[in-house]
């Protein structure tokens, strides 16, 4: 059998946390950031852990782990 590809874009926005659980950054912090206001911005800083639903997918796409 063949090696299976890991999804290019998982392996650059999630890794695995030491539990094994799936962090990835805040969304909506890269542009425009002039039309959010501060508390949105102060509270999207922080990386956050992906629900277990989600990470079964994300598992499914990085069949090697992440890194």
């Amino acid at each position: 059998m063949p090696k299976l590809k890991t999804k290019s874009g998982v392996k650059k926005r999630f890794k695995l946390t030491a539990t094994g659980k799936i962090k990835h950054g805040a969304v909506g912090k890269r542009h425009r950031l002039i039309s959010h206001n501060a508390k949105y911005i102060r509270q999207h800083r922080r990386t956050d852990t992906i629900s277990d639903a989600d990470a079964k997918t994300i598992k499914k796409w990085a069949p090697y782990g992440l890194g």
